[in-house]
Parts: structure tokens; C-alpha cells; sequence
């Protein structure tokens, strides 16, 4: 197939993704992998606080996405679950920035439409989780925002 006239090039990267030397020798993380894991701590934790898992990763379109709703009492939860193996990139909990914020609203909402349970009692939590050695601390906001 031709590439039309005045098209640029595509661009190569000048490195091999597996040998850049800043990741020779690590093993590749899989990201989706420990995001699942960090959703199944956080879902048996909700559990044993008294929470009722409700759904797991509910997608609107290409919008966003919710990791865990679940209900306490008469509340319909939806938390955003954020998980650190180490402090380099901030607390966990600081990752869920004003836009992030923003989508799970958005997300929530189309939720609310889709199941047609608009006026029920909701709100925003987060469950932070970081790890010291294997073992994790687990942090729930409630009401986050």
C-alpha cells in the first residue's frame, strides 16, 4: 500500500522496548495484572467493612470506567481503587486528580441512567492500597469528594 504524497514517515523509536538500559534485566510489570489484584484487595476489604459488591469494572462506552460499586447501608458506593507497590510516584490516593474525579462522576451518572435508579443516595470513595513487603495497608476514604 502507498503512502499518499506529503504524508510523513511514521516515526521509529531509536530503542528496542525491552532493551532500553534503564529496564535491561527487570522483569516487565504487567499493569493490568496488579490493577486486578489491587481491585480484589480492595473488594474483600469492602466486604468485611460491611459493604455489599454491587458490580466491577462497569465501562460506559469509551467514557471511563468505575472499579467497584458496591452499597453501605443506603448508599450506592462507586470507589476508584488505587494501588502502590512503592513510594515513588506519591500516595495512592493522590492519584485520583480532579479529573479523574470528574470521569468517575461522569461514569456514575451514566450508571444511575443505565440501571434506572437515578435519586438513590450516592457518593465517592476511595480505597488507597500500598504495600510494606507483601503485606498491604489498605486506606478507605469514604465521601472522597
Amino acid at each position: 500500500m502507498k503512502t499518499p504524497p506529503g504524508t510523513p514517515p511514521p516515526v521509529q523509536p531509536d530503542f528496542e522496548p525491552d532493551v532500553r538500559p534503564e529496564f535491561r534485566g527487570k522483569p516487565r510489570r504487567n499493569l493490568r495484572r496488579e490493577g486486578a489484584r489491587g481491585e480484589e484487595i480492595a473488594a474483600r476489604f469492602l466486604v468485611e467493612q460491611g459493604y455489599r459488591i454491587v458490580e466491577r469494572n462497569f465501562h460506559f462506552r469509551r467514557k471511563g470506567e468505575i472499579d467497584i460499586i458496591a452499597r453501605e447501608g443506603e448508599y450506592l458506593v462507586f470507589c476508584e481503587v488505587k494501588m502502590r507497590t512503592n513510594d515513588e510516584y506519591g500516595l495512592p490516593e493522590y492519584a485520583v486528580t480532579p479529573m479523574k474525579q470528574e470521569t468517575i462522576r461522569r461514569v456514575a451518572s451514566a450508571y444511575l441512567a443505565v440501571k434506572g435508579v437515578s435519586g438513590q443516595p450516592c457518593r465517592f470513595d476511595v480505597v488507597a492500597i500500598r504495600f510494606e513487603g507483601n503485606t498491604p495497608a489498605i486506606t478507605l476514604l469514604r465521601n472522597a469528594f
